[in-house]
């Protein structure tokens, strides 16, 4: 969690910057600081120190309260995260014309192991029985529409749609489209 919480520091700070329409140059002035620190915080290079970050956040003009209220959002209902098409953070990862990175998530979790499969279900297909596994799953619906339910909660996801939850929480899921599903499924045990 505590890494999620960084990564979520430094895209805010890009999207307050370029909301206000502030230059890396310009935001670096106000706050001390040079041009190249703020990119790599920008794009989860390094973590700023509290001065520095609090510096920052004063700096666009932000109060501490407002700069960080809306984070908490993504740390409520412990056992499952969604991530819905249109939501993924675009990134630079490396300099390369032609390359363009989206984060679909990030999630900490102590894994010891890793199995990833496609999963392809028949229009109509579903489970009866509510089941639980000894893994976190991050589900990426590539095509077709799908019901999943954990717990009593139940979510549609689309293709685009990202699923992340712990699979100790009952759960089962269905087709619920016109056509055949298929998911990208990725357990972390």
């Amino acid at each position: 969690m505590q890494e999620d919480l960084i990564l979520l520091i430094g895209e805010k700070i890009k999207s307050k910057r370029t909301q206000k329409n502030i230059t890396l140059e310009e935001l670096a002035n106000r706050a001390g600081v040079t041009k190249g620190l703020i990119s790599q915080i920008e794009n989860n290079r390094t973590v700023p120190s509290l001065p520095v970050l609090f510096n920052l956040i004063h700096s666009l003009g932000e109060d501490l309260k407002s700069f960080f209220e809306d984070m908490h959002e993504h740390f409520t209902n412990g056992h499952v995260l969604i991530v819905r098409k249109g939501e993924e953070k675009l990134f630079e990862k490396e300099p390369v014309k032609g390359f363009s990175y989206k984060r679909i998530l990030t999630k900490s979790v102590v894994a010891q192991a890793i199995d990833i499969a496609v999963l392809e279900l028949k229009k109509g297909a579903g489970r009866k029985q509510m089941i639980q596994t000894d893994a976190f799953e991050c589900k990426h619906i590539l095509k077709g529409s799908i019901e999943y339910q954990i717990e009593k909660e139940k979510f549609m996801l689309n293709a685009g749609d990202t699923l992340f939850f712990d699979g100790r929480a009952k759960h089962r899921l269905r087709n619920i489209g016109d056509t055949e599903a298929t998911i990208l499924v990725i357990y972390l045990f």
